[in-house]
């Protein structure tokens, strides 16, 4: 294991979402060094990997949670061998469904969530929110821990999120990665089908996959201590070969 973690957090949601998760990370691996690094705040998509790639150390462990795991994903193709590891968490390939990765978010259901946004952004945060928490085991104060680190940003910067949620395709960063790579689906997501991983496994049989049963897309907040214990387990794998 290297001795450095990098978290991305989800669309819409600040370094607080992924906190617990990292103070568990620290607890039992007192050698790891955690941080969890805010998604750009730029409203052009395009720069958004550039940005991250000057600002996040490198020879890196990256992880990141839906969006963040997209982007990390990107990230460690284009670093190749200085990244030690990739870790995503309720992280599609494709986000929005096309017609060779249908198991994703349908595109029509996408697009009237980004359209709800254009017209709303506020309420339709709160909106994603909840659904984050959908399939939990106490959907409700979920839904309250998740709102209280929503990000108070500019719409620009969160539309260009949403348009990388849309347009982002990891498959081929993946298959370029040859790092190893683990992958923790939620088996009752509301918003990243748990059909994806098998899907994942597919295109890649060499990759660890598992699918955590009667969770939520809000998983490394919701079950903090499943998610650390398999990240570990993971990252400590041929340390002693």
């Amino acid at each position: 294991m290297r001795d450095r973690l990098t978290l991305l957090p989800g669309w819409a949601f600040g370094p607080a979402a992924l906190e617990p998760l990292a103070e568990l990370l620290r607890e039992r691996e007192p050698r790891l060094q955690v941080e969890i690094a805010p998604l750009p705040a730029l409203e052009q998509p395009g720069a958004w990997l550039d940005e991250l790639d000057a600002r996040l150390p490198s020879d890196s462990w990256l992880a990141g949670w839906s969006l963040g795991g997209m982007l990390a994903t990107q990230l460690a193709a284009r670093r190749g061998d200085s990244c030690p590891g990739l870790i995503t968490i309720c992280s599609n390939p494709c986000f929005r469904s096309r017609d060779d990765w249908p198991t994703a978010m349908q595109a029509e259901v996408f697009d009237a969530f980004e359209e709800a946004f254009r017209l709303g952004p506020d309420d339709t945060r709160k909106r994603f929110s909840l659904l984050c928490s959908r399939g939990a085991y106490d959907p409700r104060t979920l839904a309250r821990q998740l709102q209280v680190s929503l990000l108070d940003q500019p719409q620009a910067v969160s539309a260009a999120g949403l348009r990388l949620l849309a347009e982002l395709d990891g498959r081929a960063a993946l298959q370029r990665y040859v790092g190893p790579q683990l992958h923790l689906f939620a088996g009752s997501d509301a918003l990243v089908p748990a059909a994806a991983a098998e899907a994942l496994l597919a295109c890649l049989p060499d990759v660890e996959v598992d699918v955590l049963a009667n969770a939520s897309h809000g998983l490394p907040l919701e079950r903090a201590e499943d998610v650390a214990t398999a990240m570990l387990a993971f990252m400590g794998e041929g340390e002693d070969d």
